[in-house]
Formats: structure tokens, C-alpha cells, sequence
């Protein structure tokens, strides 16, 4: 019976599919299309021999029932199978001489809309036909100008996974969404955002390979959690991540996405998103692969996917995985089809690419052309990195990048926790005060810096790699060393005196800067990463983590106990929003609109804005800075204290500064 019924639907692929394209109004060239009646699978395979579909029954079954695919000249595999619509199980099964093609190995469809998967280094998948319809109401991307952005990078999990987190749905897209909670989506809209980042939702591998475990195909003594938290190891392009979905498990064996409910809750949020003001900016991992999931490029052609080496060995320049092959044009392929259907079909406003230049140029002109072409106000922001550094080369594009430049002037080095930057009343390497004023003018070319406009700008101080900001200015301001154990967390959170006048000071440098401005989840009250107790032999318990990618515990969780510990701080951040948003020069003024003033030797910058603001920022950690201001009557709008845009203090002739802090003046 099943292989008359093969034949015959052989036999309709012949007649049907001509392989010359897409689906009539579908953005996306290969994978499960339900039409008629019928549903098309289409795979593209061109150096298989035989692929099979294979239908299953239940999500954990190892085999099921095999279909021949007809192949056109073109290397796509199709097959159209009445019967098999919403909530089939499918994969396929590839055979031939060609390395990859592994016939004892069924793989999921690359372009799977939602995927089932195991909680195994494997991460073992069955793709899954859903349901596209969702009602949007009138929802539609946020329209912002890029200067105007405050993005607020976040994890879904660490939003509310924690215990002191009052969300129902804890660590899902319906728990970030929930209304009336303590912290999710209420505070980050109480904070005065519009714009969130979330870090990797695309399906990923998240179970990596058992530790220290001589069987395992690669040794592991580095990851004793044998996890991947962050999700930089996609896996299906086109799918969502089903662990923060409402019935999501980490239990080892177990499966997640069984129903593909998480499809229409990321819908939901983004759609809460929306109705708050907030644009969603996905942020997306195109440049590599894990090493040793499943993941079916490895399995269907490595030469289309991949970059080889002369050896035909995977080449990983991203020394994250296995780099793709982003130039070929059927992996540009993929790439351009996945970030159009999340843009259209889950109404993402933007995305953020990792090591973004591992992508090739001709992808990344595509990128913006085409994406423009759909969404003329689609953000799109890349780490100008990976096997180089070009942030010259993404700004000549009109791509954002991300300004290690500005991080590094205020902080010091990344990587070197021993280098001080402005923050700490030195400049690092050759900067000086002329870098500063390039700073805060938004990094521009024209002053020898790297953009040609301020829009390109991403200035922050903080992302989710590295130390935190608050971790940063503790280790190297002396308050904490990075090799002692904390056993008292309460007190190494808490943010005060020298300290705290640091945060505020590096916030007011951010916030007062032309570009675009980015902070991380708990930035907002100097957030220490310290790491948690736990069961995994993890020899660090107790030290401030420089690298938590691989922690789903409270190491990375929020604690919104710590929020209110630091409220003065966290009002600081709000204050410094608002003031960002109600005061236009602050984002979109010129460089001949800022009058430098003399500092003399000091480690500051202060200048006069449109001949309505004075802004004086003072990195001296010991010495007050006390400057003429010109003549007349002024507001104080923030100081060392606080922000205030109502009842504001007036000051004429002449300002103190004091160290480690900074003053903004409005003209009364």
C-alpha cells in the first residue's frame, strides 16, 4: 500500500512542480506548502541521489512512512502529498555518495516553519506543517528614526525566570508579555524604551556535548553545564526557539514544541511590544553553525553552505562553529528568504547581526536593499566584526554598527579588565580629549573617526558579552577583585557612593551622545553577574562572570530585588530617557552645532549645544572641575544626584563639577 501510494504521488510531482520558483505570494522557495487540498514538499538537495520524505505519526518516532521525491534538473527534491496538512511530522531522508548525504540519518526540513526537538547535544527534529493565520488587528512596524532609538537588549528567559520575577509564565514569551508584573514588559516599558533586542529566538541547539565525556564525538571541558543559554547556534532559520514557549521543558530527553504553540506567542508579544511603543529587533546568527547538532545543511551539502578548507574540513573563523558559506548564492538564498518571513510574517521591526562581518558584502548590500525595499525604516544594526573589523565599510552600506570605540574610551579595553578608559580619570592608549569630542558627536568620519552619519553609531557601554557595565567598574575601579569569591551578593549589588557616581556618570556620557543608544537588561541598576550556586561542577561558583552564555540559572536571571536595592540608579536611567526623548538636540544635532570649552589638562569634555545646553562631563576621579558658563540663567537638568526635568535648580557665571560626575544645564 505505501509503495502504490509513493507512486503515485511521483507520479503527481512530475506532472505539478516544474522547479521553477516560489509559491505564488510566498516569500519562501523550499519547505511545506499547503495548497489545494494537498501539501507540496520541497527540498533543494542537488548532489543527493534519492530523497525520501518521511511522514511520522508521533514526534518521537524514530521512522515512518517513506515517499520517493521527484528531482528537477535544478537540484530540488518535491513531493505533494494530499492528506498532510496542518500538524504533519515530516522529514527526509537523503541517499548517495556525496559526504553528508547519511542514509541512516533522517533530517528535518531546513526551512521548518516550527521544528520539534529533542533536549539532546543531537538536538534531534522533526519539522512540523502549521497553521500561518494569525489575526494582527491593525498592528505594524514602529516607525523610528534610528537616532531616536533607546534599545534595551534582553533575554526572554532572564526577563522573568528568576524567583523574585511576580510573572505567571516564568522564562517564556507569554510570561515577558504578562500585564501587571514586576518586571517583564512593564518595567522595560516604565523604563521609556522603544526598542528591545532579543537576543537569539530562531531555533538553536541548546543542549551542547556531555561534559568531559571520553564517548563524546568532541571532548567538552569547557562547558560544564552542557548547555548554550544565549541561542548563538541556530539551527532552523525560519523556526522559533520552543524551549520559551508556555509548555517548554529542559529535562534531557524530553521534546520541546510538540504543538508549535510557540509561533503565535512570539506573535502575541511582539504584538504587546507594539501596543506599548516598543519596536522588536531580532537578533540573528547567520555567520556559523554548532559543530555537532543536526542541523541539516551539514547533512543535505557542505560545499552550497559551508566555507571548506582546502581539505574539505569546516573552516571557523567565527570560533563559534562551522562558518557558512554566506557568498553561495543559495545560502544568500536562505538568508535573505529567513529575515523577510520573520520580518512579514512576525512583524519584526529589526534585526541585529551577529559577527556581522563573517557575512559577505554582496549579502549584506542585499540585506538592506531588499529589506528597505519591504520596510524603509527596518532597523539594522551588526557587530562590524568577525575575521576583520569594518565599521567604515557597514556605515559606506547605511548599515549601524556597534561602537567598541565608545565602549572602550569610557571603560578601557574589553579584554583587559587592567586598562582604563575616561571612566576611571585616565584615556586609554593614544585617546585623548579630541576623542571624547568625537565621542559625543556620534564617532563621525569627518572628524577621522568611523561614520558617516551619527545613525551608525550603536554607542553603549554594556551587551550581553563580557562584564557588565556595573562588574567592569567594580573590578577595575578597585571595589572588587576578579578572582575573589563573593559570599555576600546583597552587598556586592548594592551601588553606592563612588561607585554609583561612576554608573551615573558613564549613563549621562551614553545618553547625552549623538547615535544610537543601547543598554542590557539590569545596566539600569548596575547588575553584577556573579555566579550561582549549583550542582554542575563548576569551579568559578562565587565569581564575577565575564562569559554566562552557557548559564540558565540565576547567574543570568534578573533579580528585581537588586532593581529596588539600586532605585536611585535605575531612576537615573529613567530620567536620562526621558530627557534623551524630550530634548531633540541630544539626537539629531551637527557637529557645528557643539561649542568645545576648555578643560585645560583635565580628563573631561564640556561643550555648549545650540546655544541652549551646556553639558559637562568630569572623568577625574579626584579633582572638581570648575568652569565659566556663558552669561545668563540656567536649569539644572542633571547632576550627580539626579535627573530632573520639572522643578529645576538655576545657576549662573559659573559651575563645579564634581569628580566622577557630569552636569547637564538648559538655557533659562
Amino acid at each position: 500500500m505505501n509503495i502504490l501510494k509513493a507512486v503515485l504521488i511521483a507520479t503527481v510531482c512530475t506532472t505539478l512542480f516544474t522547479g521553477v520558483g516560489k509559491m505564488e505570494n510566498d516569500i519562501l522557495s523550499y519547505g511545506a506548502f499547503i495548497k489545494n487540498g494537498e501539501t507540496e514538499f520541497r527540498l533543494m538537495a542537488p548532489k543527493a541521489d534519492m530523497v525520501f520524505l518521511v511522514i511520522f505519526q508521533k514526534y518521537d518516532d524514530e521512522t515512518g512512512t517513506e515517499y520517493p521525491m521527484n528531482k528537477t534538473t535544478k537540484g530540488i527534491w518535491s513531493c505533494f502529498l494530499k492528506n498532510t496538512g496542518i500538524g504533519t511530522l515530516y522529514g527526509y531522508r537523503l541517499k548517495g555518495d556525496y559526504l553528508g548525504n547519511d542514509p541512516n540519518l533522517i533530517i528535518a526540513d531546513p526551512y521548518s516553519k516550527a521544528a520539534i526537538t529533542q533536549n539532546s547535544m543531537s538536538h534531534v527534529a522533526k519539522s512540523l506543517v502549521i497553521d500561518d493565520t494569525y489575526d494582527w488587528e491593525d498592528d505594524t512596524w514602529i516607525k523610528i528614526d534610528p537616532r531616536d532609538l533607546v534599545i534595551y537588549e534582553m533575554h526572554v528567559r532572564d526577563m522573568t525566570a528568576h524567583p523574585t520575577s511576580t510573572a505567571d509564565q516564568k522564562g517564556t514569551y507569554v510570561g515577558l508579555a504578562e500585564a501587571g508584573q514586576n518586571g517583564g514588559i512593564e518595567h522595560i516599558e516604565a523604563m521609556g524604551v522603544n526598542a528591545v533586542q532579543i537576543l537569539p529566538i530562531q531555533d538553536f541547539a541548546n543542549f551542547e556535548v556531555p561534559f568531559k565525556d571520553n564517548k563524546a564525538p568532541l571532548y567538552n571541558d569547557w562547558n560544564p553545564y552542557e548547555r548554550n543559554h544565549w541561542g548563538y547556534m541556530t539551527t532552523f532559520f525560519f523556526a522559533p526557539e520552543s524551549y520559551y514557549a508556555s509548555d517548554g521543558t529542559d529535562t534531557p530527553g524530553n521534546w520541546n514544541g510538540k504543538d508549535g504553540r510557540a509561533v503565535n506567542e512570539i506573535k502575541d508579544m511582539v504584538k504587546a511590544f507594539h501596543k506599548a511603543g516598543i519596536a522588536v529587533i531580532m537578533d540573528v546568527v547567520y555567520n556559523h553553525v554548532s559543530n555537532y547538532d543536526w542541523q541539516p545543511l551539514k547533512y543535505i551539502d557542505r560545499e552550497i553552505y559551508f566555507r571548506l578548507d582546502k581539505n574539505g574540513n569546516y573552516i571557523a573563523n567565527s570560533g563559534c562553529g562551522n562558518d557558512t558559506r554566506t557568498e553561495h548564492p543559495k545560502m544568500r538564498q536562505l538568508i535573505l528568504e529567513s529575515i523577510k518571513y520573520w520580518m512579514t510574517e512576525y512583524h519584526i521591526d529589526g534585526f541585529r547581526f551577529d559577527l556581522g562581518n563573517l557575512i559577505d558584502a554582496e549579502t549584506r548590500q542585499l540585506i538592506i536593499d531588499e529589506l528597505k525595499a519591504i520596510n524603509p525604516h527596518v532597523i539594522l544594526l551588526a557587530e562590524p566584526w568577525g575575521n576583520g573589523y569594518d565599521p567604515d565599510g557597514f556605515s559606506d552600506m547605511g548599515w549601524a554598527s556597534f561602537n567598541d570605540q565608545f565602549r572602550d574610551g569610557l571603560k578601557g579595553n574589553v579584554f583587559d579588565v587592567e586598562e582604563k578608559g575616561f571612566l576611571f580619570g585616565q584615556y586609554r592608549g593614544k585617546d585623548d580629549q579630541n576623542i571624547l569630542q568625537c565621542l559625543v558627536m556620534g564617532s563621525l568620519r569627518e572628524h577621522d573617526r568611523q561614520y558617516i552619519r551619527s545613525a551608525h553609531s550603536v554607542n553603549y557601554l554594556e551587551c550581553h558579552d563580557n562584564y557588565t557595565f556595573g562588574d567592569r567598574l567594580r573590578i577595575t575601579g578597585g571595589f572588587v577583585d576578579k578572582d575573589e569569591k563573593i559570599t555576600n551578593t546583597q552587598k556586592n549589588a548594592l551601588v553606592q557612593d563612588k561607585l554609583l557616581a561612576m554608573n551615573k556618570l558613564g549613563a549621562l556620557f551614553l545618553f547625552t551622545s549623538q547615535g544610537i543608544t543601547f543598554i542590557h537588561e539590569g545596566q539600569e541598576w548596575a547588575r553584577s553577574k556573579v555566579v550561582a550556586e549549583t550542582t554542575v561542577p563548576d569551579k568559578h561558583i562565587g565569581l564575577i562572570d565575564h562569559n554566562s552564555y552557557e548559564k540558565d540559572n540565576e547567574t543570568n536571571w534578573l533579580n528585581w530585588n537588586e532593581r529596588e536595592m539600586n532605585r536611585e540608579l535605575v531612576d537615573y536611567y529613567k530620567g536620562l530617557i526621558e530627557l534623551r526623548k524630550q530634548y531633540s538636540e541630544f539626537r539629531h544635532s551637527k557637529p557645528e552645532d557643539f561649542e568645545f570649552m576648555d578643560v585645560g589638562e583635565k580628563v573631561a569634555v564640556a561643550y555648549i549645544l545650540k546655544d541652549r545646553f551646556v553639558v559637562i562631563l568630569n572623568g577625574e576621579n579626584e579633582d572638581t572641575l570648575e568652569l565659566d558658563i556663558p552669561a545668563g540663567q540656567w536649569n539644572i537638568l542633571a547632576d550627580e544626584k539626579l535627573v530632573n526635568l520639572e522643578d529645576q535648580q538655576l545657576v549662573s557665571n559659573k559651575i563645579s563639577v564634581p569628580p566622577s560626575s557630569g552636569i547637564v544645564l538648559k538655557r533659562n
